[in-house]
């Protein structure tokens, strides 16, 4: 226990932000930037996939489909390498891995989080397309403005564990050096050189607390989102049938 303590207390800037600011941000804060910039840029683009997955038409749904199944068949480290190699080609020069990390977790979170989207538009009753195409909708009008709120909402839950993933994910930027918590844990571990069971350990328990904490924050959205649908049951329908369903005016007596 005092040798965990003394690693902590000489390395944990170095766990924290890396060699910030007397070299590139690393660390956990790396991790952090790392997943956030993952799920941010890939939400967009899994929405996209998603509604190509459902759409009719062949020359969108075959692509995106394509898409889906080779990204979540094919390990994360083979996308790593490809696109550590792939990009320099398709632009003309070299890139960090920071950068190759992101445009890969872009990548496969997309595909990921376009299943899950999928989910959520697929399990809303069919009625609630019809409703707004009897409306005047549009079908992106109606999904955009009737499907994809309620299909959002109700996969939160999904989303957030899913970047609870992505953060573990990360890890593997350190076969392209790319600075997070692993390999500024591979630092301290190089400089203590007797001790990586210690320093390994203490990577795992950061790795815990960070997980186990979004995990609890998605089963309380998980909680509230099932509480509000249970009060939302007695009253909803009536809503429902006034201003969707039913838009006519009543028949005069």
């Amino acid at each position: 226990m005092t040798d965990l303590v003394a690693i902590i207390s000489d390395n944990w800037l170095l766990l924290l932000v890396g060699q910030y600011p007397n070299g590139p941000l690393g660390g956990l804060a790396c991790t952090l930037i790392l997943s956030v910039l993952g799920i941010v840029l890939a939400f967009p683009l899994s929405v996209l996939v998603a509604l190509a997955r459902i759409s009719k038409w062949r020359v969108l749904r075959w692509p995106a489909t394509a898409l889906v199944y080779v990204a979540r068949g094919v390990p994360l480290l083979m996308i790593i390498l490809w696109v550590y190699f792939l990009v320099p080609v398709l632009i003309g020069r070299n890139v960090s891995g920071f950068t190759t990390m992101v445009c890969t977790l872009v990548i496969y979170e997309a595909a990921f989080l376009a299943e899950v989207v999928r989910s959520g538009i697929q399990a809303l009753p069919k009625g609630q397309m019809e409703a707004a195409r009897a409306l005047g909708h549009s079908y992106l009008g109606a999904m955009w403005s009737v499907i994809l709120p309620q299909a959002l909402y109700n996969v939160m839950p999904s989303m957030l564990s899913q970047f609870v993933s992505t953060i573990k994910e990360t890890t593997l930027g350190y076969v392209i050096n790319v600075h997070e918590l692993t390999f500024a844990a591979s630092q301290v571990n190089n400089q203590l050189l007797t001790k990586p069971f210690h320093v390994f350990f203490i990577l795992a328990v950061i790795y815990f607390i960070v997980c186990w904490s979004l995990t609890q924050l998605a089963e309380w959205l998980e909680r509230r989102i099932a509480a509000k649908r249970r009060g939302a049951g007695v009253i909803q329908p009536a809503v429902d049938a006034e201003n969707i369903v039913s838009p006519l005016p009543a028949r005069p007596a």
